[in-house]
């Protein structure tokens, strides 16, 4: 019995080493003191000593022993990473909005509204701007998409009736000279932050100088759930105003809010593999009735494309209007039963 239980963990136990001798190497790689040259030498410090007591001290609990050891100074050196807003960060994200509320009026601090030449040429300008939340009307989706077709950026626009829109993007919070790793945005690398901003900014940077393939859906949810939402992005940018949270590509990321977006409007999503896809959950949202339904998906994804006006529009005033002249309609009604 002893033999097969030993049989059994072994695996086990190996695997469980493995990872972590991969997890250590990566966080001290990463995330480890600079330069570059004295990270890559820890974490080549770190699998050769682990390696080297797996492998040849003995008896076994020794090495496990000195393995763990090994392990908690890793962990306790991990547990001193803090996220921090004070840094040298690149312009566009060099400040973290904060909200003030009085009644339906909500003020937004720090509205991003930069006019770009181009991706690397603009006048930063930041505005104070108040919106009132009893002119909620909907709340659309943007996804944008700069190469693979799984992967998109999730963008939610609110739109009140006085002709404003709002649309909020969250987003790694890069400092000057920082370049976007995926594998780093698993090792408390970035801060996160929230960038509410005039469309003229976020969604023209992405259609007419990243030339990326952007497409809004209008989604079906009631007045009060989009108002919930914004509310719930409010205390978002109050909290992280106050105290910085890293951004963590797999738990804390643009796609992992749209899940708790989309429960806070009330559309009953299921677990799916489009979520971390998040490329299709258009496709997705259709199959629900979260969006326009009244044709077959791929034609109103075709419908739902903003690419060529808003080429043509340019940087006009009336912008919002003109991307979305020709979207497919925003259902009169949310479709999905668990929807008030």
């Amino acid at each position: 019995m002893k033999t097969l239980a030993r049989w059994l963990l072994a695996p086990v136990a190996g695997l469980a080493f493995l990872l972590l001798l991969a997890w250590g190497a990566l966080a001290l790689s990463v995330t480890g003191p600079r330069p570059d040259a004295l990270a890559k030498g820890l974490a080549a410090a770190w699998v050769l000593a682990m390696a080297g007591l797996a492998l040849f001290l003995r008896p076994w609990w020794a090495a496990a022993l000195g393995c763990t050891l090994l392990a908690a100074l890793l962990l306790g050196w991990w547990s001193t990473i803090r996220p921090s807003n004070e840094r040298d960060w690149q312009e566009d994200v060099s400040r973290a909005p904060w909200t003030e509320r009085d009644g339906d009026l909500l003020t937004i601090h720090d509205v991003r509204n930069f006019h770009y030449r181009s991706t690397e040429d603009w006048d930063a300008r930041w505005e104070d701007r108040t919106y009132d939340l009893s002119k909620i009307v909907g709340l659309d989706l943007l996804l944008s998409y700069w190469g693979p077709k799984a992967i998109a950026h999730a963008i939610m626009i609110w739109e009140f009736s006085d002709g404003k829109f709002l649309p909020i993007s969250i987003e790694i919070r890069k400092e000057k000279g920082e370049e976007y790793s995926a594998v780093a945005g698993l090792f408390r690398k970035y801060e996160i932050v929230y960038v509410p901003a005039d469309e003229r900014d976020l969604v023209l940077l992405r259609t007419n100088h990243r030339r990326e393939n952007v497409f809004v859906y209008r989604l079906a949810t009631s007045p009060r759930n989009a108002r919930r939402l914004l509310e719930l992005y409010a205390d978002d940018m109050n909290r992280l105003h106050a105290n910085a949270e890293f951004y963590n590509a797999l738990t804390t990321n643009c796609t992992t809010q749209v899940f708790r977006n989309f429960r806070a409007l009330a559309i009953p999503i299921p677990a799916d593999w489009r979520f971390l896809a998040n490329g299709y959950l258009d496709e997705l949202l259709w199959e629900l009735g979260a969006i326009n339904r009244e044709a077959p998906f791929e034609e109103i994804r075709r419908r739902s494309s903003i690419d060529e006006p808003a080429l043509a529009a340019g940087d006009v005033p009336e912008y919002s209007t003109r991307i979305r002249a020709g979207l497919p309609g925003r259902p009169a009604r949310p479709v999905y039963p668990s929807s008030p």
